[in-house]
């Protein structure tokens, strides 16, 4: 009875609006058409639930809107993003947490309640290959897409990008990179690399430099440290404000061997290549030796790439003086294609390949 009630005087007053385009009066009516039938669901929640006292209903009104499905866009372009990556379960969830924190924190504030910031300075343990570098910036554009942070890119650096030659020289450099972070993440790769000078070293002063950062320029940017597990558990212990004023620690876990097959598999898939079965084989055999026996200087899908790319190019050699080639040959990769270092574990140039 309301909603025909409604649809009568709004029709009445379209009517006589002699100016207004049919688009605007069939978007007017839509529009109308929604608010009602959520109104409708509002009230059928509260009937079936019984009756209620007049204070519920003012309560049930009071209640924010429904979360659209829109407000989750962003975490759904990230987890897509994360979701092409293989493995990586504990940092998958780790990202939805934070970006649940920080949708229901928007509502709180919304709502009128009080909300608390935190801390997003964070440290990445693990090998090299593991992603560390891929899910920073995957947080940087969810950060950015959540109005966290205002560019949401990431600056990456290392020791030498760091530490100057002379006094206040390293003070100078590191507030540079933290200037350019500014809205965004500041990446420092093995920053365990700081602290291995002793107290005489740059190093410490650029550690004092990036702490005073934080301070200065708080919410301002996310300070991301990364590196080796147990070499970064040195370094937080070395010095005692840091694990404070890092509360997020990420593992980052070495690829299990049906992982680094699939990794290998999507590289060439997306480069529209194939193995062929005796190619798969071999490299999977190699990969199940080498994730055994060279634990920390494995490179993880870092290597995988390495090795599909190297395929990519023997295979064109392959096929550059054969007369006739079919889209067959030119997609697949064949064990002739699959070679590998001669050692990961010593420091050989990087040509030095073998069947």
């Amino acid at each position: 009875m309301a909603t025909h009630l409604v649809f009568s005087c709004l029709h009445q007053y379209l009517g006589s609006c002699v100016y207004i385009g049919q688009r605007f009066r069939e978007e007017v009516t839509d529009m109308a058409n929604r608010v009602i039938t959520q109104e409708t669901r509002r009230i059928q929640v509260v009937l079936d639930h019984g009756p209620r006292k007049k204070r519920d209903w003012k309560i049930r009104d009071q209640l924010a809107d429904p979360i659209q499905e829109e407000e989750h866009l962003p975490l759904k372009r990230c987890l897509d993003e994360l979701e092409s990556l293989v493995g990586l379960s504990k940092v998958k969830s780790f990202i939805h947490e934070i970006y649940a924190w920080l949708a229901v924190s928007r509502r709180r504030t919304a709502a009128g309640l009080t909300t608390d910031s935190q801390v997003l300075h964070m440290i990445f343990e693990g090998n090299p290959g593991t992603g560390k570098t891929t899910v920073a910036r995957i947080m940087g554009r969810m950060l950015k897409e959540m109005n966290v942070l205002e560019k949401g890119h990431v600056v990456e650096v290392e020791r030498a990008d760091l530490v100057g030659e002379y006094i206040g020289h390293t003070a100078q450099k590191t507030r540079e990179h933290v200037k350019q972070a500014i809205g965004g993440i500041l990446f420092i790769d093995e920053a365990y690399a700081l602290s291995r000078g002793g107290d005489k070293d740059f190093g410490k002063e650029a550690i004092d430099t990036l702490v005073k950062s934080m301070e200065d320029h708080k919410d301002g940017f996310v300070l991301i440290l990364a590196g080796y597990p147990a070499e970064m558990e040195r370094f937080i212990r070395s010095n005692p404000g840091l694990p404070s004023r890092f509360p997020i620690r990420l593992n980052f876990s070495d690829f299990s061997l049906d992982e680094l097959v699939r990794i290998a598999e999507g590289m060439v898939t997306t480069r529209q290549y194939r193995f062929s079965v005796p190619a798969r084989e071999k490299l999977t055999t190699h990969l199940a030796e080498e994730s055994r026996c060279s634990v920390e200087s494995f490179g993880n899908a870092r290597y995988v790439r390495n090795i599909v790319e190297q395929a990519i190019r023997l295979q064109a050699v392959r096929l550059l003086h054969t007369r006739y080639i079919s889209r067959e040959d030119l997609m697949t990769l064949t064990s002739e294609d699959i070679r590998f270092p001669t050692s990961t574990t010593t420091k050989s140039p990087a040509y030095s390949w073998y069947n």
